[in-house]
């Protein structure tokens, strides 16, 4: 497949990390990283919704996946504390609705609503959603989520019993949901999920058409690795620059075979997650979904893997200041090691393929 990024799209992922680069999110957290969960700054929240990027696959703005890709890996890239495909995700599907719920899409694109879509985790026990005349009762856990802590309410997806697929709108006040807050190896981001067992009312769900689930799933699995491939990037660079700056026996680094190797092996990794990625991008703009499924599937087993591995080996390069607390690279590493878990691990993806 030939494949190039846009000039279009060069110049938005260029000006995204110049606004990343100015208002720095590492620098930003650590200033608060021991007052609890990373929070969603509303300077940072301002500018998305400025800048379209939470409407950015809605009708009127026609974006794509490979454009909100783009911008997922700066955020990666950055450790950025937004979910934004998460809130994205949801504004496009509101959209679609023939609900009055898609009013909430103008809503959460302007940021007087801050919606992500929420889902059950694809290798746990699915949400339980059974329609009582016209109400809806969702019991269940959700899977992990971030930025759940900031949100103003969720979009949840969940297949009925009956087989018929449903979205609703959740208020996190309601009776029956409780946001629980995780303890995980990222401090970049606020991790949760919802616990469920509350009676939705008519005039906050309904039907969708069959597959628009397993669409979501593909999507924020794709979208979990686009963000550690931002990550991996970004130790790939530093380990670099580190490696022609660090010396030993009066010479840097840089010039020893094993290190040349070391970091010729992180470039590889890199440039073949972003290749698979890429394809599964394109997968999810087209209409087939078993070429999308494989795809996402294929992106996300080989660069979850290759992804925490340059992870494994920009530590090793550092040596030991790259086990200290004051450098960046734990942060990255963290981030990298729970994208590589979560929305179907690395053995899940692979056994989606094997069984297709």
């Amino acid at each position: 497949m030939d494949f190039a990024l846009s000039a279009e799209q060069d110049d938005l992922a260029a000006s995204e990390r110049a606004w990343l680069t100015k208002h720095d999110p590492i620098a930003q957290r650590r200033r608060s990283i021991d007052d609890g969960p990373a929070r969603i700054p509303e300077s940072a929240l301002k500018h998305v919704v400025e800048s379209g990027l939470i409407g950015l696959l809605t009708s009127d703005m026609g974006g794509t996946h490979v454009d909100l890709a783009v911008l997922v890996e700066e955020h990666g890239r950055a450790a950025s504390s937004i979910p934004l495909a998460e809130l994205a995700l949801a504004t496009a599907q509101l959209e679609k609705l023939d609900h009055p719920l898609s009013a909430l899409a103008e809503a959460n694109a302007a940021g007087e609503e801050v919606i992500p879509l929420v889902l059950a985790s694809v290798d746990g026990i699915p949400l339980s959603a059974e329609v009582n005349s016209t109400n809806l009762h969702i019991s269940g856990t959700t899977a992990p989520s971030p930025g759940l802590i900031d949100a103003t309410g969720f979009l949840v997806a969940a297949t009925a019993a009956n087989g018929t697929e449903i979205v609703a709108f959740v208020p996190p006040a309601a009776d029956g949901v409780d946001v629980r807050t995780l303890d995980t190896l990222d401090l970049t981001r606020s991790w949760a999920r919802l616990d469920f067992d509350l009676t939705v009312p008519a005039d906050r769900w309904t039907t969708v058409p069959s597959g628009t689930i397993a669409r979501a799933d593909d999507a924020l699995a794709f979208y979990r690795k686009m963000d550690a491939l931002g990550a991996a990037d970004r130790l790939l660079q530093q380990t670099v620059e580190y490696a022609g700056q660090r010396t030993q026996f009066d010479r840097t680094i840089a010039g020893f075979q094993a290190v040349k190797h070391h970091c010729a092996n992180m470039a590889l990794l890199t440039d073949a997650s972003r290749a698979s990625l890429w394809a599964a991008a394109v997968a999810l703009d087209g209409t087939d979904p078993a070429l999308r499924s494989a795809a996402v599937s294929r992106a996300a087993a080989y660069a979850g893997d290759a992804t925490s591995t340059v992870a494994s080996i920009a530590l090793q390069v550092h040596g030991g200041i790259g086990f200290t607390w004051e450098h960046d690279l734990h942060l990255l590493t963290r981030r990298i090691k729970v994208d590589e878990l979560l929305n179907g691990s690395v053995s899940w993806h692979r056994r989606r393929l094997v069984s297709t």
